[in-house]
C-alpha cells in the first residue's frame, strides 16, 4: 500500500484529506533518467515552442480554478485575496519568461567573423551562444506555495533556459503541489514535449532531497528557505565528484534606516507604514523588515509611537506551518528575555494554535554591536529597533551586518549628503536598495534583483526574481570555424531568428 503525506491545517492543527502519495528512491532514479533523456530534446526546441509551453503551463494553472484556490487556502491558512494574487503572479512569471525566450537575448549570441587577411595573424571564425546547463532540482518554498514553489520563478526560469526541472515539493502543501504538477504535465502533453521535462518528488523528510542534489544527472539546484537548509544543500552539492552550483535564497533581516530629516517631518507616518509592512502576511516574507536603525530624537519617538499604536491590539494571524510558528515563538522569546533588549509593543494574544503575535523590540547601538545574535533572522512579524546617536553611526552598524536582500532608506532631501557617503557600503551589503518604502513586495520585472551577499543568497551575482534569473541555468559555448549548416540558427549568417546579436563588438539585429 502506498504511503501518503497529509498536510496540516494551520488553523486547526488537524490533518487534511486526501493524502498525497510519497516518493521513494526509485522515483529519484527514474525522474533523473527521464530528465536527462528529455534534456537534449527540450533544449533544442525552437524558441517559439518553448515560449508556448510556458504560456500553456500558465493557462493550465488558471484552468485548475477553484480547486487550486481552495486547496492552497486550507493548507496554508492564507486568505483568498492573497492566494488569488499569488496565482496571478505565478502565471505572470511564466508569461514573462515566455517573452524572454521569444526575444532571444538570453542566448547572448556573439559573432566575431573570420579575418583571414588580418596581420600579423589571421582570425578564426568565433561564434558564441548560451545553452541550458542540464536538469535542475528546485526546492519549493514554504511561504509562497505557488510563486516560489512547483511552477514558481525558479521552475519558470529553468524551463525558459531549456532545462528540465525536478521539483522537491514542500511538505507543508503537498495537495497544492500535486494540482500544479498536474497542470504542468497537461501542458507538456498539450505541447507534445517529453514527459521528463518535469518531475516532482514528495517526501516528509530530507533524504530524497539530498539524493536528488547528489545525483550526478542534476546540474544545478535552486532553493528558497532557511540558512540551515541552504547550507546543507550547498555542502552536499560541493561534495559531489562533479560539484554543481546551488542558488539558495536563505537569511535576511532587511534593515530599515531612518534618517533625521525624514523622521522630523513624518516620523509617525513612517512608523505606521512600517508596522503595516511588518505584519503583512504574518511577517512571513523573506523581505520582512526585521531590523530598524533610527537616529535618536523626537522624530524617532514619533516613529515609535506610530508603530506601537499600529502593533498593539493588532489581530494575530495564522502562520503557515506548525514548525514556522514554533520557530517564531522561540525567536521572540529569545529577544524578550535578552538583558539588553526592551519590548516596545506586542499585538493581541493568539487565539489559534499557530497564531503569531506581532512584536517590536528595542536595543541600543553598543548592545547591538556586542551581540551578533541580535541580527539573527526571526521569521515572522517581529522587528528590532536599534537607537543610534546620529546618522554617522549608521556606517558602524552597516559594517557589522551580514549580506541582505534589501536595505530601505527613509530620507528627505536634507538627508542626501549623509546617504551619499553611505551608498558604497550599502551597495556592498544588499541586492536591492530602496527609498521611502519597505522591501515587502517584490516586483517581477527586468530590473528586479532578489538576491544579495551571503547569507541572503549563496551567490550574490544572481537573482531569483526578474528576467535575469534565467542566467543561473545557462552556460556559454563557443564554436570555432563550424560550418554554417552545423551552426545553431541563432548563430547563422542572415540571423534567421531575427534576434539581437553582437557582431564584431557591436549589437546588431539584421
Amino acid at each position: 500500500m502506498t504511503d501518503l503525506i497529509h498536510a496540516t491545517d494551520p488553523k486547526t492543527g488537524k490533518p487534511i484529506d486526501p493524502g498525497i502519495a510519497l516518493s521513494d528512491e526509485a522515483d529519484i532514479d527514474r525522474l533523473c533518467a527521464e530528465a536527462t533523456a528529455a534534456f537534449r530534446i527540450y533544449r533544442n526546441t525552437s524558441l517559439e515552442t518553448r515560449a508556448a509551453f510556458l504560456e500553456a503551463v500558465a493557462a493550465e494553472i488558471m484552468e485548475s480554478g477553484e480547486a487550486l484556490i481552495e486547496r492552497v487556502m486550507v493548507e496554508t491558512g492564507l486568505p483568498r485575496t492573497r492566494v488569488e494574487g499569488e496565482r496571478a503572479r505565478t502565471c505572470g512569471q511564466l508569461r514573462l519568461f515566455a517573452r524572454v525566450v521569444r526575444d532571444g537575448d538570453f542566448l547572448d549570441a556573439r559573432i566575431d567573423p573570420a579575418r583571414p587577411d588580418r596581420q600579423p595573424l589571421p582570425r578564426v571564425d568565433l561564434r558564441l551562444r548560451n545553452i541550458g546547463t542540464g536538469p535542475v532540482a528546485v526546492f519549493g518554498a514554504s511561504n509562497f506555495p505557488l510563486a516560489f514553489s512547483v511552477a514558481g520563478g525558479d521552475t519558470a526560469s529553468a524551463l525558459a533556459a531549456g532545462c528540465p526541472v525536478i521539483v522537491k515539493a514542500h511538505p507543508a502543501h503537498p495537495g497544492t503541489s500535486e494540482i500544479v504538477a498536474t497542470a504542468i504535465r497537461a501542458a507538456i502533453t498539450r505541447c507534445d514535449l517529453p514527459a521528463g521535462v518535469f518531475g516532482m518528488v514528495v517526501e516528509t523528510g530530507i533524504e530524497l532531497g539530498a539524493a536528488l542534489v547528489t545525483d550526478p544527472r542534476i546540474k544545478a539546484v535552486a532553493f528558497t528557505g532557511s540558512r540551515q537548509g541552504g547550507l546543507a544543500l550547498m555542502q552536499a552539492a560541493a561534495g559531489r565528484p562533479e560539484p554543481i552550483p546551488v542558488y539558495a535564497e536563505m537569511s535576511s533581516i532587511n534593515p530599515v534606516l531612518l534618517f533625521p530629516a525624514a523622521l522630523a517631518s513624518r516620523g509617525s507616518a513612517i512608523g505606521q507604514a512600517f508596522a503595516t509592512s511588518l505584519q503583512i502576511g504574518a511577517g512571513q516574507f523573506c523581505t520582512n523588515p526585521g531590523l530598524v536603525l533610527g537616529t535618536d530624537g523626537p522624530g524617532l519617538d514619533a516613529f515609535i509611537a506610530g508603530a506601537t499604536a499600529s502593533i498593539e491590539g493588532a489581530m494575530p494571524q495564522t502562520m503557515l506551518t506548525p514548525g514556522i510558528h514554533a520557530a517564531y515563538d522561540r525567536g521572540v522569546s529569545r529577544l524578550a528575555s535578552h538583558a539588553g533588549v526592551r519590548t516596545l509593543a506586542r499585538g493581541d494574544a493568539p487565539s489559534g494554535p499557530h497564531d503569531a503575535q506581532a512584536a517590536l523590540f528595542e536595543t541600543d547601538l553598543a548592545g547591538f554591536l556586542e551581540d551578533g545574535h541580535l541580527q539573527d533572522e526571526v521569521f515572522g512579524p517581529s522587528s528590532l529597533l536599534v537607537r543610534v546617536p546620529d546618522a554617522g553611526a549608521f556606517s558602524d552598524v552597516l559594517a557589522h551586518l551580514e549580506g541582505q536582500l534589501t536595505i530601505a532608506l527613509h530620507m528627505d532631501e536634507p538627508d542626501h549628503p549623509v546617504v551619499t557617503t553611505l551608498l558604497p557600503v550599502l551597495e556592498e551589503k544588499a541586492g536591492r536598495i530602496l527609498v521611502n518604502g519597505f522591501g515587502t513586495g517584490v516586483e517581477v520585472a527586468d530590473a528586479m534583483v532578489h538576491g544579495g551577499p551571503f547569507p541572503a543568497t549563496s551567490d550574490s551575482r544572481t537573482t531569483s526574481v526578474g528576467t535575469l534569473a534565467i542566467r543561473r541555468f545557462l552556460r556559454p559555448v563557443c564554436y570555432q570555424d563550424l560550418p554554417q549548416a552545423l551552426l545553431a540558427r541563432a548563430l547563422r549568417d542572415g540571423n534567421p531568428l531575427g534576434i539581437n546579436r553582437m557582431i564584431d563588438g557591436k549589437i546588431a539585429k539584421h
